[in-house]
């Protein structure tokens, strides 16, 4: 049996405005920061001599290779990546960018959620990715419509209860 894989599944290129904006700023700030730091450390633990067990130099080739991984990763991504920072043309359904507050129709506990690409995703602040099984779920539903989710824990019902497109971050 061999170790082949099939492929990730492709995640959905679409960004905010604002989550393209980070992945800029953190791309400039690697290259023209982190990086620079991380080659002058590392040059001065190779100047030090024994390289084999030299700890600080072998920290800071590792961390130079986390920096240009990411690097590579974010000088590939940010060019495929689509910005929408416009309103749908209809307001009223859930559609990428949407803030949503849906109620469990089990419990009625209700949370707040806001539809942003994958790249941009934040448990904490309540920012699921388009392509997580609660966003695809409640896609094209509109107020006060009833959908089920197929979750890791096991399905759920619930209810849309609010929907914005608003620029206000309550996240």
């Amino acid at each position: 049996m061999g170790r082949w894989r099939p492929p990730p599944e492709r995640s959905t290129a679409l960004i905010t405005r604002e989550g393209h904006d980070r992945l800029k700023a953190e791309l400039d700030e690697l290259w023209r920061v982190r990086r620079p730091e991380v080659v002058q450390a590392l040059a001065a633990a190779a100047a030090e001599g024994d390289r084999s067990e030299n700890a600080e130099y072998t920290y800071r080739k590792k961390q130079l290779g986390e920096i240009d991984r990411r690097v590579r990763y974010l000088s590939k991504r940010l060019p495929s990546l689509k910005v929408v920072d416009a309103a749908p043309g209809d307001p009223q359904a859930v559609f990428f960018g949407a803030r949503v507050e849906i109620e469990h129709l089990g419990n009625g506990e209700c949370r707040s959620y806001r539809i942003v690409g994958p790249d941009e995703t934040d448990a904490g602040r309540g920012w699921i990715s388009i392509d997580s099984p609660l966003a695809r779920a409640m896609l094209k539903k509109r107020l006060d419509d009833e959908f089920d989710a197929q979750l890791p824990g096991g399905a759920a019902r619930y209810a849309i209860v609010a929907i914005g497109y608003g620029e206000d971050d309550r996240g």
